[in-house]
């Protein structure tokens, strides 16, 4: 992925509606895959009783914690992606986030012209059902974002996810422009050690002990490989 290739208007919500899919390292595998393109990026963490990823980067990156359960929240997003022109904007999600979107969302969605900016969701599926139902909600809610599905490899190869393979949401994400993309599983050993230590990983990559950080390498790579599918669509 080449910096070019992420415009400064973009706006990137990761999403998934419940907790465990998986949210938490495809915002990890973003915002790394922007830094090493050299874009400048305005992490948005919404999850505000755990705020994992805000943790990890919030002295490396801009950063801002807001709660998007109510109206004041989306008012400072939106004035967060004005405020910040010349940043990617990364929003990570809190797991409840979906009521949020639903009650607020248009918020967001009226202001995207004036501000200049795309959205563009990322949508973290496990293999249960709830998963894409919960896609269908966020759907109604932002009409207007492009919407690619991540299915995490943390639980399995792409064809473990036969509830989303072979379903009518497939078809219609697909037949939209969006993609279906699988996010590469992270040995434990080292996703512990991001979470545990607060480690971006670009620290972890200076850090961790030497087998570690192989390990970390090869995710780091196929991570922004699947990202660069995102960016490019």
């Amino acid at each position: 992925m080449k910096s070019k290739e992420a415009k400064k208007g973009d706006i990137y919500f990761v999403g998934g509606g419940k907790g465990g899919v998986g949210k938490t390292f495809t915002t990890i595998a973003l915002v790394d895959a922007l830094e090493q393109a050299g874009v400048k990026v305005l992490l948005i963490e919404s999850d505000t009783s755990n705020p994992d990823v805000w943790k990890m980067y919030k002295d490396q990156i801009e950063t801002r914690l807001i709660d998007l359960d109510d109206a004041n929240g989306w008012i400072d997003l939106v004035n967060a992606c004005d405020e910040f022109k010349d940043h990617v904007v990364v929003i990570n999600t809190a797991a409840r986030n979906n009521k949020g979107v639903v009650a607020y969302g248009e918020t967001l969605n009226s202001t995207l012209v004036e501000l200049g900016r795309e959205l563009t969701t990322l949508w973290v599926i496990n293999r249960q059902r709830d998963s894409l139902e919960l896609l269908k909600e966020y759907r109604d809610a932002l009409p207007g974002t492009k919407v690619h599905v991540i299915r995490n490899g943390y639980f399995g190869n792409e064809q473990k996810f036969e509830l989303y393979n072979f379903s009518k949401t497939r078809e219609m994400i697909e037949s939209e422009g969006g993609k279906s993309l699988l996010l590469p599983d992270l040995a434990d050993r080292v996703s512990d050690d991001l979470y545990s230590k607060r480690l971006s990983v670009s620290q972890a990559m200076i850090e961790l002990p030497i087998g570690n950080r192989a390990e970390l390498s090869r995710w780091r790579r196929d991570a922004a490989r699947m990202i660069g599918e995102v960016i490019d669509g």
